[in-house]
């Protein structure tokens, strides 16, 4: 399917390609045609990075006329979507609809401003948009379009009975919209309260993340980790990523050791100012830095486009967050890399993370200082042999003189030493591992013995089964009448004890205990 099968005019249809969109994504094959024949209300499953924004701003850009009054309000939970949806459709739109980004931080009096001069779409937070709404310097009464997005994050938030507030002033006619990563049973009895007829639309893959992210992890000690995000930072050419930090004091003291080291890095987390929180993230969506170093929270709803990296410096405790995090890269067709530094205590937490998404998560490994020095070097190559320079005849002259009189290797080794920084490596740390490698073993006592029925065989197929490890790297299994033991590499043991850990219960498989 094209855009131009939507039947669009031609004013929308150039902002969309000028957007760089070739093809509509699946969220927006299935929503754009019933929004607009205005078929029926929606309530759309979909996660970050599908092109929902799209899907609702196509069609409102495209069947709305400039009015004096409200005629869409779009909710949602943070003010960084808020301002990121206002920018999308204003983007898209190419009449002279007015869209307002509403949210706290920002001064109330200059909102009020811009609402007393009439706008077309307000696009806000609950707890501004009901300010509004109870000073009576908003009224939507009239609109045509209420939609809600990330429902499920409103709701965590505990934003409903705000957003049940804002559905009462609305009309009963409105065409309703409503997205959500997840739809549990509080975002179903919503709709079912304030709509009477809808659909729902599951936009879900089997891998909840993008086939175009390719997905990496790294073991890494603690102490080697800013080390290792210099060296991968160094190797790509055109670095552009979001490196994401469990706590706000991680995020300082990562962002300022890049800083230190000449590295173009910014901040963002939940202690940060409105004002530089929007300074920082239009530093970054220009490209007047290239790392921004975030929590969750902090980054919760950005829309970036171009990263070339995700890196997740801590693996995030829950994997509904890793799916987020690495949702901002391999968009729009273009590929991405999303790597997480993984110590030898946090296996457990891989495991769970490409359990829950279904992810193909490869091992990969810290560039070397010799690789990335090489990659330099040829990239300097390369530069001086494709540059189209124009040199004044001083500059030949010059030459001539030097070689005449000196070794030209020497003279051109002087000459790059100046001109090119970053060859030494004693520029760059020396990284030793004191942890527990994948040549540890750990000895596994399994509650499980010949009075079950095991074999050897049964054994190994029973743990292969429950954790989709490799059976090759089961050794040394011992079957006995009411328990057995195995011996598997350090980071098998970890995701076999993940797998089996009960809560409340004795699990059936445990380290062995040493003999006294």
């Amino acid at each position: 399917m094209n855009f131009e099968d939507f039947k669009l005019s031609e004013g929308t249809l150039r902002a969309i390609f000028k957007k760089g969109f070739e093809k509509p994504t699946l969220v927006q094959e299935k929503v754009i045609p019933i929004l607009l024949n205005k078929e029926t209300n929606l309530i759309v499953q979909a996660k970050t990075g599908t092109g929902k924004t799209a899907s609702f701003g196509i069609p409102l850009v495209e069947l709305l006329e400039p009015k004096k009054h409200v005629q869409a309000i779009i909710l949602t939970p943070t003010r960084e979507l808020a301002l990121q949806v206002s920018e999308e459709i204003n983007s898209l739109k190419r009449k002279k609809l007015k869209i307002l980004p509403v949210y706290g931080g920002q001064s109330i009096n200059l909102q009020i401003k811009h609402l007393k001069n009439g706008i077309d779409i307000v696009v806000g937070t609950p707890g501004r948009i009901l300010d509004h709404i109870e000073r009576k310097t908003l009224d939507i009464s009239k609109v045509s379009y209420f939609i809600l997005d990330e429902a499920d994050e409103m709701l965590d938030m505990g934003f409903i009975e705000d957003v049940e507030k804002i559905l009462k002033n609305t009309p009963q006619n409105k065409f309703f919209l409503m997205f959500s990563a997840t739809i549990p049973q509080k975002i179903i009895s919503l709709a079912k309260k304030y709509i009477k007829n809808y659909e729902v639309i599951k936009i879900v893959d089997k891998e909840l993340t993008t086939k175009l992210t390719e997905q990496i992890y790294i073991e890494v000690n603690e102490s080697n980790k800013l080390e290792a995000l210099c060296r991968i930072i160094d190797l790509e050419e055109n670095f552009y990523g979001l490196i994401f930090c469990r706590t706000k004091l991680e995020v300082d003291n990562v962002s300022n050791k890049l800083i230190e080291r000449g590295y173009d890095a910014e901040a963002l987390h939940g202690d940060f100012s409105q004002y530089q929180r929007e300074r920082v993230l239009k530093k970054f969506k220009n490209k007047k830095s290239n790392i921004l170093v975030a929590t969750d929270v902090a980054a919760r709803g950005l829309d970036i486009d171009g990263l070339t990296h995700v890196i997740n410096y801590s693996v995030p405790l829950n994997p509904e967050y890793y799916v987020h995090r690495i949702g901002r890269t391999g968009r729009a067709g273009k590929e991405g890399i999303a790597i997480t530094f993984v110590t030898p205590r946090e296996y457990r937490q891989l495991f769970r993370i490409k359990k829950f998404s279904n992810a193909k998560i490869k091992e990969g490994k810290i560039p070397s200082v010799e690789q990335i020095i090489e990659n330099k070097a040829q990239k300097i190559k390369e530069e001086i042999l494709n540059a189209k320079i124009k040199v004044n005849d001083i500059y030949y002259k010059l030459a001539e003189e030097l070689m005449e009189n000196s070794d030209n290797k020497e003279i051109v080794a002087m000459l790059l030493s100046k001109a090119f920084k970053g060859l030494d490596p004693n520029s760059y740390e020396k990284i030793t591992f004191t942890r527990k490698n994948s040549s540890s073993k750990v000895r596994l006592f399994i509650a499980k013995g010949r009075n079950t029925g095991m074999t050897k065989s049964s054994l190994i197929e029973f743990i292969v089964q429950n954790t989709s490890i490799s059976r090759n790297v089961i050794q040394n299994v011992t079957i006995l009448d009411k328990f057995s033991f195995i011996t598997v590499p350090y980071k098998e043991a970890e995701i076999i004890l993940s797998v089996f850990k009960k809560r409340g219960k004795r699990s059936i498989v445990s380290k062995a205990k040493a003999k006294n």
